[in-house]
């Protein structure tokens, strides 16, 4: 890094071990620092590339001879107590299959509740930091292109911008964000007196229907679209969000 910023600094905002006073200084920091923000974006690389990396050697073909010829050294009567030794063991792997599956398949649905936990929480925390002095936008502008102009170069995506006011909602401008660890864009709308963060990041995920939920009493709405994910939050009623969440799907 050529920022004059200790390393430690990022890895500390990273892994969310800043106060909030820290949390909020470094963030004007990232709205004029690509430097933190591509070491940011590294970090959440390098953690999701763990996350999918198989860590583990395959054994070669050739111990499985090796077995084998050993096997066959080992006098009937022992070979006799082991294949009843490697038969218990065999019901017992079994057992345990049975109960990794039903503990698989019985969770799914907690699974769900758990990501959509964490998920909310993530995104409701980015929302109310938005929310303290000066920490709303890095940026404040109405016209989209000045807007998308502001974001090149910030973030290694290309997402639309667009300001529906006309239909309820005004561009109020952006910022750069981290939700869970990933660096993320985020417009900031107005409409019905509500202020709404709408979150933009790069996905793998395919294009899905929208999830709704709510936490600490704001509302929030998620979807898939070209390989962006997106989420709106904000604390008014959830037809708002869904209102808005129409518009910027037909960007």
């Amino acid at each position: 890094m050529s920022c004059d910023r200790e390393c430690s600094v990022v890895h500390s905002y990273f892994d969310g071990e800043l106060s909030v006073a820290q949390i909020s200084e470094f963030k004007r920091h990232l709205g004029r620092c690509l430097d933190c923000i591509d070491e940011l974006a590294a970090l959440n690389t390098v953690r999701d590339s763990l996350r999918r990396a198989r860590l583990y050697e395959p054994a070669p073909a050739s111990l499985r001879g090796k077995i084998r010829a050993h096997l066959h050294m080992i006098a009937p009567t022992t070979r006799r107590s082991l294949c009843f030794a490697w038969r218990g063991l065999a019901v017992a792997a079994g057992l345990v299959l049975v109960v990794l599956m039903l503990w698989r398949v019985i969770p799914d649905v907690r699974k769900e509740e758990d990501y959509q936990a964490e998920f909310a929480s993530g995104i409701v925390d980015a929302h109310l930091r938005s929310l303290l002095p000066a920490q709303l936008t890095n940026m404040n502008a109405t016209d989209p292109r000045t807007v998308k102009s502001w974001f090149e170069g910030k973030i290694k995506f290309v997402f639309p911008v667009r300001n529906f006011a006309d239909n309820g909602f005004t561009l109020q401008g952006g910022r750069v964000d981290i939700v869970q660890g990933r660096t993320v864009a985020a417009l900031v709308y107005r409409g019905n007196q509500q202020l709404f963060n709408v979150f933009i990041w790069q996905t793998g995920e395919s294009d899905g229907p929208p999830r709704t939920g709510s936490r600490q009493g704001y509302q929030w709405i998620d979807w898939r679209k070209d390989k962006l994910g997106f989420c709106a939050v904000s604390d008014p009623a959830a037809a708002d969000l869904k209102r808005l969440q129409r518009f910027l799907t037909d960007m």
